[in-house]
C-alpha cells in the first residue's frame, strides 16, 4: 500500500531520477571506454598495429559522454553560475530573474531535442557511417537529443520547486 499513497509527482520524480542516474551510468562508461580504447591504441601502435577507428569511436564516446552527463550535472546544479552579482539582488527579484532563466534554458533544451532528432534522422536518410570503420553514427544525434530532453525535465524539476533539492551529487 505504500506505493499507492505516493503522489503522481513523487513518482514522476523518482523516475526522473533514476533517468537522471542511468544516464549518468552511461557518462561513467562512456568515459572508461574511451580511456580503455585510447591505451589500447597507443599499446596497438607501440607494436606497429594501430587500432583501426580509435579517433572515430573516441569522438562518439566523447558525444555519448557529455551527452548522458549534462543532465546530471544539471541535476546536481554543478554547472558553473554567476553568484556573486546574483546573491546581491533582493530575494524577490533572484526568484524573477532565476525564473526567466530557467524558462530560457527549458527552452534552448528543447529546441537541441527537436534539432538534434531531426538531424539524426537526415543522418539516417542519408546512410551516413563512419568513414574508418563504416558504422552508422545517426544513433548518436538521438543520444544528444535525450540528454537534451531530460535536461529540460530537470530544469522544469527545479522551476516548478524553486527551494527543494531534487538531487545531491
Amino acid at each position: 500500500m505504500a506505493a499507492a499513497s505516493s503522489s503522481p509527482p513523487e513518482y514522476g520524480q523518482r523516475f526522473l531520477r533514476k533517468l537522471v542516474l542511468g544516464l549518468a551510468f552511461v557518462a561513467g562508461a562512456g568515459t572508461v571506454a574511451m580511456m580503455l580504447v585510447t591505451c589500447v591504441d597507443v599499446v596497438a601502435r607501440a607494436f606497429g598495429h594501430p587500432l583501426k577507428g580509435s579517433y572515430d569511436i573516441v569522438r562518439l564516446l566523447s558525444l555519448v559522454t557529455l551527452s548522458c552527463a549534462l543532465p546530471y550535472t544539471t541535476a546536481v546544479k554543478g554547472h558553473v553560475a554567476v553568484e556573486f552579482f546574483f546573491n546581491r539582488l533582493p530575494p524577490a527579484v533572484r526568484l524573477v530573474v532565476d525564473s526567466i532563466m530557467r524558462v530560457l534554458t527549458i527552452a534552448l533544451f528543447c529546441l537541441l531535442t527537436v534539432q538534434g532528432v531531426r538531424y539524426g534522422q537526415s543522418l539516417k536518410a542519408s546512410g551516413e557511417v563512419m568513414l574508418t570503420l563504416g558504422w552508422p553514427v545517426f544513433w548518436a544525434s538521438y543520444v544528444m537529443a535525450l540528454g537534451c530532453a531530460v535536461s529540460a525535465l530537470v530544469v522544469l524539476q527545479h522551476l516548478l520547486h524553486p527551494r527543494k533539492v531534487f538531487m545531491s551529487p
